[in-house]
């Protein structure tokens, strides 16, 4: 279970918005199981299959480990920064983000290499 610190009065516009989406909050869980249980990897791969059915996308190829790698490669290609990735992905610093996604994240460590040629350029 990871928990992420809200910032003041998030809860509550939570579970506002479930109450005018007619979805009753048994508990604090954001995302929960149709019995209101936290959700297990079994749970959202499952859920994740239903929503692939609904379009072309090939459920043998996308996987909710693909779309976090997609998450990351697309906010990376953006230029965001690498700690607010880190962040966004609930990780606690950017050694992790790093390490496991190391190639979604090319661009922006070229980027900063390219700025550190031209920063100490003879020219």
């Amino acid at each position: 279970r990871r928990v992420h610190h809200r910032q003041p009065g998030l809860a509550q516009q939570l579970r506002r918005l479930l109450a005018l989406l007619g979805v009753a909050a048994q508990n604090d869980l954001v995302f929960a199981s149709k019995q209101g249980t936290e959700l297990d990897a079994a749970n959202v791969r499952r859920a994740f299959r239903v929503i692939l059915k609904r379009t072309d996308l090939d459920p043998d190829e996308w996987t909710p480990r693909e779309m976090r790698h997609s998450f990351v490669s697309l906010l990376s290609d953006s230029g965001v920064a690498l700690e607010n990735i880190s962040r966004l992905v609930g990780h606690k610093g950017t050694v992790v983000t790093e390490k496991v996604y190391r190639k979604q994240l090319r661009p922006v460590l070229l980027d900063g290499a390219e700025a550190m040629d031209r920063i100490f350029s003879d020219g």
